[in-house]
Parts: structure tokens; C-alpha cells; sequence
């Protein structure tokens, strides 16, 4: 398994019964898919010693009292003294301390009916009829109680239970860490919220399909990736709900005291403590990516400043020490947070690598954030992480035309070489609207020198559509026709190989000088036209007896729509040119070299029936 995985392995979960259960340990060999789902790796096979691996239920329902958690002790000890001479029966007989499944999942639920009631003794007295694998099972569900402790004698009672556990056998740390640490996170995020558990797991199941959405992969794969971990966070969730109402909070979590926050804190790191060097950094790193992975999937339901609270304190105690038991994938972790836009998780995370000295790619981070539109990380990564690297990220969303985070670059303060180059990437992905708001916050000095290089790169990276360089040469980007012209006609002319082939022909159609002179000479052959049609027409209908503005309409209306819709501030060569040759055989109005297409439309419109007049965009 990579560094960093979230493993997710189960194939015959038992999750009907709401409480919290067990999970089996038979340790079988792991089979690695091809499918990777941003922070998990789906793996196949039914179980493993380093992964959550099939659940069976620990509490029977006769163990539950009207809906409460309280169960009833001289029942409990009743079941566990007949199960001891049950147990003591097989064990002399079958010379062997191996029990079957069912006697696992009966001795389980008595276990679990001892902690629940915090009876540390008959808890003990269980241990001494687990063979190993009902003990890895007792060591997790032991572990994973530490998250509800409230007071100093069921910190001594549980630090108890766990050595008496491990010192009869148990060795399954790795699992016990991981379970635990995925556990620690779902209480962390419970706690931040307002709504019930049960519309917790309908948040949580569609934040999921979200998440797996934006992955990449086999659907079939991502699927049944995400029904385990699904199943998996629903465990989590009724382990809660469990101990919520144990605590009198029906299906709410119970907040937590910094006290009993300092407890539970205490009781993981006595279990760390206990298992000393059989977990190594490699279980560590797994722990940390367990407890992170389900902060991704609560993030869209923080507050904002969650990080900061009192909720946040337990997951950030635990990383902490996870980070000084050995787990390294705290940048990994951190870019993944980053890319899902869990901006409290990026918090903490930032806080947790700032006081352990580590290095995290908050410039990658903003890269990641900003892909994906996720401005509240964005802001936490520039005012918290220091994130500097706007050029990237910037560009890249002008390519895709992502408003949203480019007008957010641009309002956080961009160089001006920044905002040209990503005007540069807007205009060659003819992302207009991105290039129409970033071309005014270009600098015109910063424009005039770099308008050829600007028109040449757009070009080379069109990509086919000319889209972009055609706004900006309508828009007149260096805010002086004839210089825009001029800039259009330079590269037109050049014999510079860098030039695109496309762009090169479509300038010199359409916004070279000699464009302008052949629509000139196009607009000389369409009058000739009009006149033969006059004198030598044959149609029933005399043209030259319909009104004046109708004969105007009839010969130029297609030329003036054409110049309406181009819209901009000019015309391209080729129009103007069509467009200074009707005004002139019109006659009546002095013409200028520099008549630009504001001016020419105007005295066409005026020639023209005013029903068929639009209100021109050009100028």
C-alpha cells in the first residue's frame, strides 16, 4: 500500500444493528486494484491486518433498554457466567482455546455490554475466554470508547482494560490505530454540527458521491469504493449515535469539556505508550490518513473558524501525536484537503505543520484549491499558508474561463505581468468574457510594448479557434485604432516562422492593410453590381422607384448587420474597407482616412429606413 492510502476493505459487513460493532482479524492476502480514489485505495480481498476488515455486531438487541444504552447488569452477568461455562466446557473438551464465529460475536457483545456499562472488572473477566482474534476485537472496541470518556476513573478503568488486553495477546495495533483514528475524526466533525445524526448521513453520503464524482477511474470500481467507505462512516455514525444517547443527547453529539477533551487525549496516548514499537511510521502515516479522510467528506458543513474551536481540539491532538509517532504524509494530506476545498482541514493541517517544523506545498495547494473553484481555501492558503504563486493558477483558470477564481486573483492584487500573461491564456483558449475583465486591468504601457508577442502566443496556442485574438483586435486593446491596426498588419506581413500559419492567414484576410484595400475593391464591385441591376434589371418591381432609404437597405443592409454583431470598439480591415467604400458611393458626408466604424455606421444608419436601424455595438 502507497504512503498516504486510506485503505478501504470489507466485503460482508454486518451494520444492522446501531450500535457500534467489532470487526474480524483473519488476516488474509491484500490484492491491490487499479482504482485510486483521491486519499483511498480500493482494495480487494475480504480482510487484512493493516485495514478495517469485516464487521460483526457486538450487542445483541436484548442488550438495549428502550432506546438507552443502559443495560441491565445482573443480566449481563448472568449471560457472561453461563457463556464461561459454555466456554470452559469446549475449551476442556477441544483441548484448544479457537472459538467459532458465533461464540466470537456472543463474547463480543458481552464485552461490549461490560464497557458500555463501564463494569472494567466483568470487561476482565471476559478477556481470559478470547482466544487472539476476539482480542484484537476487544483491543478496538476498547480503543475506540476513549472518544466518549468523561472522567479521571474511566480514563484509570479503560488504560486498564487495554493493558490487560494487549498483555493477554492482543497484537493487532495497526488496525486498532486506524479504526480509532477514523472514529476520533467523525466525533470531531459530529461535534461541529447542529443537525441530527441521522441527516449527518445524508449530508455525508452526498458529500461522497461528490467526492467521487471529481475522481477519475472506473465507474464500477468508484462505486463499490464508495459503498464501503459509505458503510464504513455509517459505523462510525451509529457508534456515535450510541454514546450520544448513553449521555442523555437523543441522536445529537455530546460537546465535549476541554477536561474530558484532555482525557480522551491522555487515554490514546497510554494505548501509544502501551504499543511502543509495534507500530512503526508506516502505521502511523495509515492512522493519520484514516483520521483525515472523513474531515473531506464533513468540510462543506464547518463553521467557518471550526479549526479554531473547541471541537477541533481532540482530531488536533491526535494528528499531533501521530505526527510525532512517525506519520509523514502530512503534505499529502494537506494537497488533498486543499483540492476538496476542506478549508478547516487545510487549517488544522497548517497549524499541526507549523508546530512540528514540517514543509507543506501551500503554493501547489492554491493550485489545487483554485482547479477546483474552491475559494475558501484559497483564502485560508494566501492569508493563513502565505501562498505567494498567483501566476499559475491564475493563467490556468483564464484558460478554462472560470470566472469566478480569476476575478478573485485579480481582486486579491496581481503583478501586471501576471494579469497579462493570463490575459495571454484567456485570449488563446477564446475564454472572451475571462479576456473582456481582465483586459482593463492590464496596464496600457504594459500592453503596447508586449502587443505583438500577446497576438503571436495567443495564436500559437489557439488550438484552431481565433476567437480570442479576433476580441481583442475588435476591442482595440492598445486603445488606439491605427496602433492596433498597425500591430495586426506587422504580423500579417512577417516572414517570422514562430507565427502560426493560421493566425498569419486569418490576419491577413481580414486585419492586414491590404485587407482594408480589398474590401475597398469589394465594395466598388458591389456597387457596380447595384448599377447594372438598375439599368438592366428585369424585375417586375423597379428599384428605381421604391423610396430612397429602402434602395440603401436593399444594397448594404447585409453589411451593416454584419458590422453590428461583430460588436467591439473597430472593424476588421476587410469590413472597413466595404464599409468607407458604401458611405462614399453614398455621398453627402465628408470622409477621413482615419473614419473609424463607429463613425462609417453612422452615416450609414443614416441613409437607412430607422425600423431597421439597431443600436450599433461598434465604438
Amino acid at each position: 500500500m502507497e504512503k498516504g492510502e486510506f485503505v478501504v476493505e470489507s466485503e460482508n459487513m454486518q451494520l444492522e444493528d446501531p450500535w457500534f460493532t467489532g470487526m474480524d482479524t483473519e488476516e488474509t492476502e491484500m490484492r491491490e486494484s487499479n482504482c485510486e480514489i483521491q486519499g483511498f485505495a480500493l482494495e480487494k480481498g475480504e480482510a487484512s491486518n493493516v485495514v478495517f476488515s469485516r464487521e460483526a455486531p457486538l450487542v445483541s438487541k436484548e442488550s438495549k433498554m428502550s432506546g438507552s444504552c443502559s443495560c441491565s447488569l445482573k443480566k449481563l452477568k448472568s449471560s457472561v457466567a453461563a457463556k464461561e461455562s459454555e466456554l470452559c466446557q469446549k475449551e476442556k473438551s477441544e483441548h484448544g482455546k479457537k472459538l467459532s464465529r458465533q461464540d466470537r460475536i456472543e463474547l463480543g457483545q458481552l464485552f461490549q455490554g461490560a464497557v458500555s456499562s463501564h463494569d472494567w472488572e466483568l470487561a476482565e473477566s471476559l478477556i481470559f475466554l478470547a482466544d487472539p482474534q476476539t482480542l484484537n476485537d476487544a483491543l478496538c472496541v476498547t480503543l475506540d470508547a476513549i472518544w466518549f470518556l468523561s472522567s479521571q476513573q474511566e480514563l484509570y478503568g479503560i488504560t486498564g482494560l487495554i493493558k490487560k488486553i494487549v498483555g493477554n495477546g492482543a497484537y493487532d495495533f495497526t488496525r486498532a490505530a486506524m479504526r480509532t483514528s477514523f472514529l476520533a475524526s467523525c466525533v470531531s466533525a459530529c461535534q461541529s454540527r447542529t443537525m441530527s445524526l441521522a441527516d449527518t448521513v445524508t449530508v455525508m453520503a452526498q458529500r461522497l458521491h461528490e467526492r467521487l464524482q471529481e475522481c477519475h477511474g472506473d465507474e464500477v470500481l468508484k462505486a463499490e469504493a464508495g459503498a464501503k467507505v459509505q458503510k464504513f462512516t455509517e459505523w462510525a455514525l451509529k457508534c456515535i449515535g450510541s454514546h450520544s444517547r448513553c449521555q442523555g443527547n437523543n441522536d445529537r453529539v455530546n460537546h465535549c469539556s476541554a477536561i474530558e477533551i484532555q482525557l480522551q487525549l491522555a487515554a490514546f496516548k497510554a494505548f501509544l505508550d502501551i504499543a511502543g514499537n509495534q507500530l512503526t511510521g508506516k502505521d502511523f502515516t495509515e492512522a493519520f490518513d484514516a483520521a483525515c479522510f472523513p474531515l473531506t467528506l464533513f468540510s462543506s458543513s464547518f463553521d467557518a473558524g471550526w479549526a479554531s474551536g473547541i471541537s477541533a481540539t481532540v482530531i488536533q491532538g491526535l494528528l499531533d501525536m501521530l505526527v510525532e509517532g512517525g506519520a509523514d504524509n502530512v503534505n499529502q494530506c494537506f494537497l488533498e484537503a486543499s483540492r476538496f476545498g476542506s478549508t478547516e482541514l487545510v487549517r488544522i493541517l497548517l497549524q499541526i505543520a507549523q508546530r512540528n517544523s514540517l514543509d507543506v506545498d501551500v503554493d501547489l495547494a492554491l493550485g489545487f484549491a483554485s482547479h477546483y473553484c474552491k475559494i475558501g481555501t484559497m483564502e485560508c492558503l494566501v492569508e493563513e499558508g502565505n501562498a505567494m504563486a498567483f501566476l499559475g493558477p491564475l493563467m490556468r483558470a483564464a484558460e478554462r474561463g472560470c470566472m469566478q477564481v480569476v476575478q478573485w486573483f485579480v481582486k486579491r492584487g496581481c503583478r501586471d505581468m501576471e494579469l497579462c500573461l493570463a490575459l495571454t491564456a484567456a485570449t488563446s483558449s477564446s475564454q472572451v468574457d475571462a479576456a473582456a475583465y481582465l483586459l482593463p486591468h492590464v496596464p496600457q504601457h504594459v500592453l503596447a510594448a508586449l502587443s505583438i508577442e500577446i497576438i503571436k502566443a495567443a495564436g500559437e496556442r489557439s488550438g484552431g479557434s481565433l476567437a480570442g485574438v479576433a476580441f481583442l483586435l475588435h476591442s482595440d486593446f492598445l486603445g488606439d485604432a491605427a496602433a492596433t491596426y498597425a500591430v495586426a498588419d506587422s504580423i500579417a506581413r512577417s516572414d517570422d516562422e514562430a507565427v502560426a500559419p493560421e493566425l498569419k492567414a486569418y490576419l491577413q484576410d481580414h486585419w492586414s492593410e491590404a485587407a482594408f484595400f480589398d474590401g475597398l475593391k469589394q465594395g466598388q464591385e458591389h456597387y457596380m453590381n447595384l448599377m447594372r441591376i438598375l439599368k438592366r434589371g428585369e424585375s417586375p418591381i423597379c428599384l428605381r422607384d421604391l423610396p430612397a432609404p429602402l434602395r440603401v437597405a436593399i444594397a448594404y443592409m447585409p453589411l451593416y448587420r454584419e458590422c453590428v454583431e461583430v460588436g467591439g470598439r473597430i472593424l476588421s480591415q476587410r469590413l472597413r474597407g466595404q464599409l468607407v467604400e458604401a458611405v462614399r458611393m453614398l455621398g453627402g458626408w465628408p470622409l477621413e482616412e482615419g473614419n473609424q466604424g463607429s463613425e462609417l455606421l453612422a452615416i450609414l444608419e443614416h441613409h437607412l429606413p430607422p425600423f431597421l436601424v439597431q443600436a450599433p455595438s461598434v465604438g
